[in-house]
Order: structure tokens, then sequence, then C-alpha cells
């Protein structure tokens, strides 16, 4: 009984590490670290940016399996909504231009002088869409 569970246990360990790996080298193989670190003219602490991200993937796991409540998390939950979203805004759009999808779009409608108020009506989009989700969830 001890065995199998043990055996279990390590090979749910396994999978769960490979699959955090996969995610984590997509994520810094779209660039969304490297363009970050771009912008903020910060690309010094570029290996400190990706240890970060693992670090979060780890401690959100161990938070979720364990059932560990963080102190206040209640005041805490806006701001993680936020930087949540802005990971995942982030991520989709360096995805998205990977893909080449925007300059494709942008030459086939001629769409040149509102190409700012696209990207806003996404992300107002993508934030309102997460509101009327999450609201409705209560």
């Amino acid at each position: 009984m001890w065995g199998k569970q043990i055996l279990l246990g390590i090979l749910g360990l396994s999978a769960g590490f490979g699959v955090a790996a996969g995610l984590f080298s997509f994520i810094i193989g779209l660039g969304v670290v490297s363009d970050f670190a771009d912008r903020t003219h910060t690309g010094d602490h570029i290996l400190f940016y990706e240890d970060c991200i693992a670090l979060g993937g780890m401690l959100g796991n161990i938070f979720w399996v364990y059932h560990i409540e963080i102190p206040y998390g209640g005041w805490l939950l806006p701001l993680f909504g936020l930087f949540s979203g802005i990971f995942v805004g982030c991520w989709s759009m360096a995805l998205a231009e990977v893909l080449n999808i925007f300059p494709i779009f942008v030459r086939r409608v001629k769409l040149l002088k509102c190409i700012p108020y696209l990207i806003l009506g996404m992300a107002l989009g993508k934030g309102i869409g997460s509101l009327v989700f999450f609201y409705m969830r209560w």
C-alpha cells in the first residue's frame, strides 16, 4: 500500500515538473520576459525575472494543492487579479505577435489609423469579460 502511494506521488510530481517546465519554456520562448525587460530597460535582470516566474508557478501550485490560506487574502485578491490579467494579456499579445496575426489583419482590412483603439478595445473587452465572469460566479 505504501509503495503504491509513494510511486504515485513520484509519478505525479514528475508529470507536474514536466508540464511546468514546458509551460515556463513556452512563456520564455514567446519572448514575454525579454519584451518586458526590453521595454523597462532592465535586460541585465532577465535571469531574475525567469526565476521569479518559475518560483511564482511553484508557490501557486503549493498554495493550491495544500490549501494554504494567505493572511488578508481578500484584500490581496484584486491586486493578484490585476497582475494576472496584465500577464495573461501580455502573453496572448506575444503569442499573436509571434504568429503575425496583427500585421496580416491590418494589411487585409487596411486599418492603419485605428490600431491603438483596436488594442484598447481588446484589452477592455478582456477585462470586462473577466469581471462579468467572476462577478457571476459569486
